[in-house]
């Protein structure tokens, strides 16, 4: 069971006042271990689809909620309001369109904030429109009691991002952050020397996923005797990632650059290229321009991924309970590789656009490429 959940069950009050949280524990060294061994499992599941696979055993009954004739399947949605998120939210919407059973979808953009997230759902729920409700949440702590009111009145998804109470049907997410900080420190770690200097950059805070990123990439790096000379949030703009990692430039050498999310990896190489300095190890992720740029100026680098194709899950995963199949839960952990130098090939394709995310799993769909823009 994620940590998240456990939390909520170990607070008995949690039961009679649904609406308040626990305060978040971002650096639990038994959620660490865990995904960590996670990394190495095998999952079930068809090979050539992760998509549908699953890490562990655990099903979930779901009968109660089989519903006869088509479904209306409903969407409150953090934000598209990045390009992970636009590569995730086109699988999604090409998702449906494989599912006949599905009769209408209904998506609503919170655009990055929790009020109108809250105000999202509530209106949804006030509708009676949904059979089923998927929530990807902005925000941990705050979106809980929402996810909670909308229990007691349908079965309900959360994916990405995750809440604290254990009350949908099923959590999907891969692996999870303390697994993606664990591969991109891990790395740091076997690429550079003992007391070597580390940037880390990060987007923002509050996200759970994001903050158990940092604490375990910062476990790691700090066991493996690593001097960490910053940890600054770029708020995902390029201009001021650029502008930090410039800054630490001038303060002494940068051995390596840990991010916790990717999207402006390019941003941050450009500052030592600009500044005629050598590229250090580097942590990014699968979007295609660093793809790209690791290979053409062959760093030693890594891409952990959290990977887009789990917006497919959740939808595949709305049908199968709408239909009263089992799922994977109470969590759906779909596994979570990261490219190497060994086969980042297979994911550099100049087709795409910079900004796609390789780990999209959108390959086999019929309007891949036009779709994501591609040519």
């Amino acid at each position: 069971m994620h940590k998240l959940v456990k939390h909520s069950l170990a607070l008995g009050l949690m039961m009679s006042l649904p609406t308040m949280v626990m305060a978040q524990n971002f650096d639990d060294p038994i959620e660490f271990a865990k995904q960590k061994e996670q990394l190495t499992m095998t999952a079930n599941g068809p090979a050539n689809k992760p998509w549908e696979q699953y890490i562990g055993d655990r099903l979930a009954s779901t009968q109660r909620f089989a519903k006869k004739g088509g479904s209306t399947v409903c969407f409150s949605n953090a934000g598209v309001n990045n390009p992970w998120r636009v590569v995730g939210y086109t699988d999604m919407i090409e998702e449906v369109a494989l599912h006949s059973d599905i009769k209408a979808f209904i998506h609503v953009d919170a655009e990055g904030s929790d009020d109108k997230q809250i105000a999202d759902i509530n209106d949804l729920l006030a509708g009676g429109n949904c059979d089923i409700l998927i929530v990807s949440p902005n925000t941990t702590a705050a979106l809980t009691p929402a996810v909670e009111k909308a229990c007691q009145q349908l079965p309900v998804i959360v994916f990405d991002r995750g809440v604290q109470t254990n009350c949908p049907v099923t959590f999907i997410h891969p692996v999870g952050g303390y697994g993606f900080g664990i591969q991109g420190a891990e790395f740091v770690a076997a690429n550079v020397e003992k007391g070597s200097n580390v940037l880390m950059l990060r987007i923002l805070p509050g996200v759970d996923v994001l903050e158990t990123r940092y604490s375990s990439g910062l476990r790691v790096l700090k066991e493996a005797g690593l001097n960490i000379i910053g940890t600054e949030f770029t708020g995902a703009d390029n201009a001021k990632t650029k502008s930090i990692v410039e800054d630490y430039l001038q303060r002494g050498t940068i051995d390596a650059v840990w991010m916790d999310a990717g999207a402006t990896a390019v941003a941050a190489i450009e500052a030592f290229e600009d500044g005629g300095y050598d590229i250090p190890v580097f942590v990014g992720e699968d979007q295609q321009d660093f793809l790209q740029k690791w290979k053409k100026m062959d760093i030693t680098a890594i891409a952990p991924t959290y990977p887009t194709y789990q917006w497919r899950t959740a939808i595949i995963a709305a049908s199968r309970i709408l239909q009263g199949e089992s799922v994977p839960g109470p969590e759906w952990v779909l596994p979570q590789a990261s490219i190497t130098k060994a086969n980042l090939d297979e994911f550099i394709n100049e087709a795409m656009p910079p900004l796609h995310y390789a780990m999209c799993g959108c390959e086999d769909m019929p309007n891949y490429p036009q779709a994501w823009g591609g040519k």
